[in-house]
């Protein structure tokens, strides 16, 4: 394990001891809102709020799947190549599992996407997964919003309502798959994302409040119908800092475990105030909802495309982020595929060096960092 420095060295130290087997000495205890959830699950949620007394854990997605000029390489990662560690949380997308595909939208095998998670459990790391599904009444992926009451339609009574359940099947197969040692890896799931926005085809001006919470309601319990119980669930609106807007299609505290935001910043380094200001304004109102709910509170997806700015992971995302109780932030992929498409540091990048910085500053988390998560 790699220290950065001696503050780091003790957050290490106070961490490992509130996550040792012997019980947490946590200044406030938080539950999974499956009661049936496993011992290793429920662990997790109580470590993760542990941890956020002592930092912010960093993530990103596909970070060991892919990166720039590289795929399917074993132990790599763009923030390894660059730092020496690896995320805390690793990101992963199964859209097309719910056809029984090979591969991913990405093009990413999903045996090969099974052998990563569980790699990433056996160093400690922490696995959240999301679910971009094709529209099953069009037949198009799940940008296509070219009609309303799709959601309407996967509920029961609905006309694809019995084709969607053979899809919830798949999805949980695949997530039943998880395992190491015999037992099932926890996940956080982040299901029907960024809905108060409309460019899926479970967005805000799509289907009602009422059809999106049956919709996620119905996906819960079918999981858990499964015998899934090392999920944590994650809601994951796009930005909004108003609570009668977010909490507008929450389907309630007994199926979320964590209170997450997505939000992505516009217009290059111009941008930045406005990002900020509005993260601030959301993370302040998070921060007394995940509190008053007891709940975490996670930065579900965020970045800055192309990353025009090379100080922005110290002056930008570590200055917004550092002073509310956030869990992790996870920024989105590097694709090898697609110029331009990075959200993450690469080596030889203008903004490698101040993500040292970023590793190296005492609030921030990796995973020579965390520890005994699941104990």
């Amino acid at each position: 394990m790699k220290f950065k420095n001696i503050s780091a060295l003790l957050t290490v130290v106070v961490f490992a001891a509130s996550c040792s087997v012997e019980k947490p000495k946590s200044s406030y205890t938080v539950h999974p809102a499956d009661s049936l959830a496993t011992t290793a699950t429920a662990n997790l949620y109580q470590n993760m709020a542990d941890v956020t007394k002592n930092g912010i854990m960093f993530g990103q997605q596909d970070a060991v799947l892919y990166g720039l000029g590289w795929k399917n390489d074993d132990n790599r990662s763009d923030v390894k190549s660059v730092c020496g560690d690896q995320p805390a949380v690793y990101g992963w997308e199964i859209g097309r599992i719910e056809h029984g595909a090979a591969y991913s939208i990405d093009s990413v095998n999903f045996d090969l996407m099974r052998k990563r998670i569980i790699e990433a459990y056996k160093r400690g790391g922490i696995n959240t997964i999301s679910w971009h599904a094709d529209n099953p009444v069009s037949n198009g992926d799940a940008w296509d919003v070219s009609q309303k009451g799709v959601v309407a339609s996967v509920l029961p009574g609905g006309e694809k309502h019995e084709l969607f359940m053979t899809w919830l099947d798949k999805v949980a197969g695949f997530l039943n798959s998880l395992e190491s040692g015999g037992s099932k890896i926890p996940v956080l799931f982040r299901p029907f994302h960024e809905h108060t926005g409309s460019w899926f085809w479970w967005g805000e001006n799509l289907c009602t409040p009422d059809e999106y919470k049956a919709m996620v309601r119905m996906t819960v319990d079918h999981f858990r119908q499964k015998g899934l119980h090392n999920l944590l669930y994650i809601y994951s609106p796009d930005q909004t800092d108003q609570p009668s807007r977010y909490f507008e299609r929450y389907p309630g505290d007994k199926y979320m475990d964590m209170l997450g935001v997505d939000y992505y910043q516009q217009q290059g380094a111009a941008g930045a105030p406005q990002y900020m200001q509005t993260m601030n304004s959301i993370l302040a109102m998070l921060t007394t909802e995940a509190k008053n709910r007891n709940k975490l509170l996670v930065f579900s997806e965020t970045g800055l495309e192309g990353l025009p700015m090379n100080n922005w992971w110290t002056d930008v995302l570590l200055k917004t982020i550092k002073p509310y109780p956030v869990t992790y932030v996870m920024v989105w992929r590097n694709a090898y595929d697609k110029p331009g498409h990075f959200f993450g540091p690469y080596p030889g990048h203008p903004s490698a060096n101040n993500f040292i910085y970023f590793f190296k500053d005492g609030k921030t988390l990796f995973q020579g960092d965390i520890s005994k998560m699941y104990q």
